[in-house]
């Protein structure tokens, strides 16, 4: 058990964490932080957290156990605020969707404190944001990616792995350059053609009567681009170059489709076609809620 958790950030990925931890008896106290005071101010009168901080720096003061769940773009400039009272003893985590950037803010904050941090991405979420959202169930058999770098204390990765197993996660664990490779391919780039896919429905002239006659497929496959603009703003822009790359791999396989769209090779469409069906028919993600 932690004697405090210090909860920064506290939005629908902090939130649960902190509703979570409180279920499993994982922690006697949650002090939060959120950049908007109302935030922090709504988690408190929701039960998200036991007291309010007025800073980040505060809500570590005297935790052992840290969870920052800002933007991605803000995490250098979190950790810079909160190195100071980060010791070997503190579990410092993260759950931020893209981990070299982050990796890499976190050596440049924390230097020789870089030992009690261990990178960690949650693949789960839901299409709404804010603490109103939180979910102690969030966590429940998802897997939770953890990305440990030469530093990182073997302790504090077993106890990183410990926390987030006793939360219903299935943890996996992975180099930050493997991961970010991984979710362009699996996560970013899906919600790149949903936001895309949308843009290119509204902007026609008959766009908004198209939306009027979609059905539940079109809800199945646009369901993503209702998510957080915030924060998939921020995870194009930090993990770019895979992103690119993976956006290059889908135009190949697009632009040959049209081809043989436009060549009526019924045969070379119903090959593509029949592939994606089996490989999509044969995937199975153990549980259904959205990830990130």
């Amino acid at each position: 058990m932690f004697e405090q958790l210090g909860l920064i950030g506290c939005g629908l990925m902090g939130g649960s964490f902190a509703l979570a931890c409180k279920r499993a008896g994982l922690v006697k106290r949650v002090v939060g932080y959120s950049k908007s005071p109302s935030t922090t101010e709504r988690a408190r009168q929701l039960g998200v957290i036991d007291q309010e901080a007025s800073s980040a720096l505060m809500a570590v003061s005297g935790s052992d156990l840290v969870l920052v769940a800002v933007p991605v773009a803000a995490t250098e400039a979190t950790l810079k605020a909160v190195k100071g009272l980060i010791t070997p003893t503190t579990l410092l985590m993260d759950v931020g969707s893209t981990k070299r950037d982050v990796v890499d803010a976190a050596r440049r904050a924390l230097r020789e404190q870089m030992g009690s941090f261990v990178p960690c991405h949650p693949i789960t979420g839901k299409e709404v944001a804010g603490v109103e959202h939180a979910d102690a169930n969030l966590y429940i058999d998802q897997k939770i990616v953890l990305t440990p770098v030469e530093k990182t204390l073997t302790a504090q990765l077993k106890r990183a792995t410990a926390l987030w197993a006793a939360l219903g996660g299935k943890v996996v664990t992975m180099s930050p350059d493997a991961h970010d490779a991984a979710f362009a391919a699996v996560s970013h780039l899906p919600h790149l053609i949903a936001f895309a896919a949308i843009n290119a429905i509204i902007r026609q002239p008959q766009g908004n009567e198209y939306l009027d006659l979609a059905g539940p497929g079109f809800r199945d496959f646009s369901r993503i681009a209702a998510s957080d603009p915030q924060v998939w703003h921020d995870i194009f822009a930090t993990n770019k170059a895979q992103l690119l790359e993976q956006s290059q791999f889908f135009r190949e396989n697009l632009l040959a489709m049209e081809r043989m769209i436009e060549n009526s090779d019924r045969a070379g469409l119903m090959q593509q076609i029949a592939q994606a069906s089996a490989t999509r028919a044969a995937w199975h993600m153990g549980a259904d809620k959205p990830g990130r």
